[in-house]
């Protein structure tokens, strides 16, 4: 099964970024392509995204290293993120299985898209900003 990898470097702490991540709840609020986020039952969230509607079930919870999930409704099989402490910064890997070779590089801009969200949030918050007045655009 082809699979994608992408990478950022995160100025916050391991456990917020982990918070952040398996807080399926609060998606919308950080993550560039979700726009609402409802919970089916334990694991278990439907999102509304603007590339398609996904139901997400998650596979797997490590905190504060790892989590996974497998999507129903998108191009990826499963996806899942993995935080590696480095020095003064996490290194955040997002990875994607997908069962249509030719989707590996529009998975891999979706990635990319996807830590940039997830980098811009924790950095934001790292530094006291407000949840509530942050601005994912």
């Amino acid at each position: 099964m082809p699979r994608v990898e992408k990478k950022v470097d995160i100025s916050a702490a391991q456990e917020l970024i982990f918070k952040i991540i398996d807080d399926d709840d609060n998606y919308a609020k950080w993550n560039i392509v979700v726009n609402e986020a409802t919970k089916l039952g334990e694991g278990n969230y439907f999102f509304k995204t603007n590339v398609g509607d996904v139901t997400s079930t998650r596979l797997e919870t490590n905190p504060p290293e790892s989590l996974s999930a497998a999507q129903e409704g998108s191009p990826m099989t499963s996806l899942g993120y993995v935080l590696k402490p480095k020095g003064d910064v996490v290194e955040a890997t997002i990875w994607a299985e997908f069962n249509d070779a030719s989707q590996e590089p529009i998975l891999g801009i979706a990635g990319e898209m996807l830590l940039k969200s997830l980098k811009k949030y924790a950095e934001y918050l790292e530094t006291g900003g407000n949840p509530a007045e942050f601005n994912k655009k």
